[in-house]
């Protein structure tokens, strides 16, 4: 199926926006930061009026379109931040497209800017951490106490040794919230599952004590009127008998005169 215009003009504005996010430019660095949440707020409307195009893309192509201006956004939101910790952090979270946008990507670009944007990030913490040590280091020259630097150093990896521990302990902690979580869905849809199966059984059951009752009813009233036709028989009979009887005893005994 080939492509509609809405959709080849929002993969050049979304290849746009990719190729943008992954230059880096220190002058004019809020200004293409403006530029590029505008590019990203036009994919969403793109986006939106995609997925109510008649000629819309297959479930999985939407999903990845998505998936991308999802990954854009969240970019924009992850480099307002102040810290370099919290970049870091936020950056560790971001969802890359898993496909090219253009043909010829030999790799998704949104993963090659997930890439960049975390190595810029730990480039940063490195950055923060060694202004911090710099200026202890001066504070300490200008007390005329003598600095380490591979002590310096040592404290440093420590400090982004513990950071990318704490990270790797809140992925672990995430991962088991979601491996809990799944087999409480899981355990829910078991017992869900029991209960349907006990419903039909009662329901089956239900049916049979139905057919079992109307079938018994059947044969009660059948047995009413069996009952019913022996009663008119054996009445017929009695009065045939006692008008029979009451002519016998008219002839045997006459009338006194």
């Amino acid at each position: 199926m080939a492509a509609s215009r809405l959709e080849i003009n929002f993969v050049r504005l979304l290849a746009e926006s990719e190729s943008r996010a992954g230059e880096k430019r220190d002058r004019d660095r809020g200004q293409e930061s403006w530029r590029l949440e505008q590019y990203v707020a036009a994919l969403e409307e793109m986006l939106v009026a995609l997925k109510k195009s008649p000629s819309k893309p297959s479930a999985e192509m939407l999903t990845d379109y998505t998936r991308k201006v999802d990954f854009l956004k969240g970019l924009i939101e992850a480099e307002k931040l102040s810290s370099a910790t919290e970049k870091a952090l936020a950056n560790q979270f971001l969802a890359p497209g898993r496909t090219p946008t253009i043909a010829t990507e030999r790799m998704p670009a949104s993963k090659t800017v997930h890439m960049q944007s975390k190595a810029r990030c730990t480039g940063e913490m490195r950055s923060e951490l060694l202004g911090i040590v710099s200026s202890s280091d001066t504070e300490l020259r200008h007390r005329s106490v003598p600095v380490d630097e591979g002590q310096s150093a040592a404290e440093l990896d420590a400090v982004l040794q513990h950071h990318n521990n704490l990270q790797e302990k809140l992925a672990e902690d995430m991962l088991n919230l979601a491996r809990n979580l799944k087999n409480n869905t899981l355990a829910a849809q078991n017992i869900i599952k029991q209960d349907n199966q006990t419903l039909t059984q009662s329901m089956r059951q239900a049916d049979m004590n139905f057919e079992k009752l109307k079938l018994e009813s059947e044969r009660l009233e059948q047995h009413a009127k069996k009952s019913v036709n022996w009663f008119f028989w054996l009445m017929l009979i009695l009065v045939s008998f006692t008008f029979i009887s009451m002519i016998l005893f008219i002839r045997l005994f006459p009338r006194l005169r």
